[in-house]
């Protein structure tokens, strides 16, 4: 609960008996006062019962599609994630088939000069040899190279064992280097598989989780690697309980900055339907143990970070059961109150399922976001089918900050 400014003097008891009463009262409000959250969000901002929770559309919110497969094509499309490089946008998924994470998985890219038009998809990681299987990891860059991140799972996505990462360089994002295991600080390869969301600090030094094995075992990392491929070093983070053993309760995190705090958020596998939270305030090398927060979440990905303007943003379905509509984004000027959201897609704009596969559903699935120009970005997979952007005029999404401390 942190420390209490009261002396110990004679006389000073009932000061203390009238503070321990309000930490009282907090828990009786909140569950606990021990496990504060990092943030909160604003009662009944969300409402579940109506369609949409009861938000507005985004204003001058549009939608893109960036590969919708026709007969003959990938029909599972997943994962989606873009960056924009020397002048263009590029968007990277796992494509398959038919299923989810089966061996016949790989990688695609896509590239565009407007974010609204955009190329013929592109292998960027084929098929691998069985029983191996390739999926995506996500992209960084300096500015100057393109780094795509090929996540690799030697015995394949339903063997449990969890997998590595690797990278391949790009100065033109059209030639790539081959590639090669992503290295800790010792040189050896990172025993875990990238979360496709890296941030980087004001210093430089770029923060992001991976799921080490075996399993998936989510533990924060940083480096101070410009390009994000070698020198990385786990932080330290107690995870919680939790009676699954190949995965800990903490999946797919995400994170924005607070002052010189970080927050990182991650989907509850304990099916709370609500996200979790961690905060590091030392750039990246130590974390709080995850607490339950009251943001809700269909148990998903999701995208957090920052406005350029300093404000906190949380995209995600925020829902308190599985359906992963509406995508909405909400927003916290001071990075621990979140107390205004929008819909993004919702239910009246979802196109229909056009062909069946394992663990296909309707819905806005595994958002993740970018700025360029002067507009947000949010790739995700509809239906898990269809690769689709939808982006929003920055000047739209509110006012400035306050202060972020």
């Amino acid at each position: 609960m942190g420390t209490f400014p009261v002396s110990w003097q004679t006389g000073t008891h009932l000061k203390l008996a009238a503070i321990l009463a309000a930490a009282l009262l907090l828990v009786s409000v909140h569950g606990h006062a021990a496990d504060t959250a990092p943030f909160s969000v604003k009662r009944g901002l969300f409402k579940q019962r109506k369609q949409d929770l009861g938000l507005r559309a985004v204003p001058h919110g549009e939608t893109v599609t960036i590969f919708k497969p026709q007969a003959g094509e990938a029909q599972f499309n997943n994962g989606v994630v873009l960056i924009p490089f020397k002048g263009k946008l590029y968007a990277q998924w796992q494509s398959s088939p038919k299923d989810e994470d089966t061996q016949d998985t790989w990688v695609a890219y896509s590239v565009s000069d407007d974010g609204a038009h955009w190329s013929k998809p592109a292998v960027l990681a084929p098929i691998a040899p069985e029983p191996q299987m390739h999926s995506n990891g996500g992209w960084w860059t300096d500015g100057q190279t393109l780094v795509a991140y090929i996540v690799v799972w030697p015995t394949g996505f339903q063997s449990g064992d969890g997998g590595f990462t690797d990278y391949m360089l790009s100065a033109d994002g059209e030639h790539w280097s081959e590639p090669r295991r992503i290295t800790g600080i010792d040189g050896e390869p990172v025993p875990g598989i990238i979360e496709q969301d890296p941030h980087v600090l004001a210093s430089g030094r770029i923060i992001v989780p991976f799921h080490t094995r075996p399993g998936l075992i989510v533990k924060p990392y940083f480096t101070d690697d410009p390009l994000g491929v070698k020198g990385w070093r786990r932080a330290t983070m107690q995870n919680l309980p939790y009676e699954e053993h190949a995965s800990s309760r903490e999946l797919e995190p995400s994170l924005f900055l607070r002052g010189n705090c970080a927050v990182m958020v991650f989907r509850d596998q304990a099916s709370t339907h609500k996200l979790l939270a961690s905060e590091s305030c030392d750039s990246g090398e130590a974390w709080t143990t995850p607490v339950l927060t009251n943001m809700p979440d269909s148990r998903a990905k999701q995208s957090a970070g920052n406005l350029p303007n300093g404000t906190a943003f949380l995209v995600n379905a925020p829902r308190e059961d599985k359906p992963r509509i509406p995508l909405a984004i909400a927003l916290s000027r001071d990075g621990r109150h979140f107390d205004r959201a929008w819909v993004l897609r919702g239910e009246a704009s979802l196109q229909p399922m056009r062909v069946e596969g394992r663990y296909k559903r309707p819905g806005f699935h595994y958002p993740k976001s970018v700025i360029w120009k002067d507009h947000f970005y949010v790739g995700y997979a509809t239906n898990k089918e269809d690769v689709e952007l939808t982006r929003v005029p920055l000047k739209e999404l509110g006012p400035d900050p306050i202060s972020l401390k």
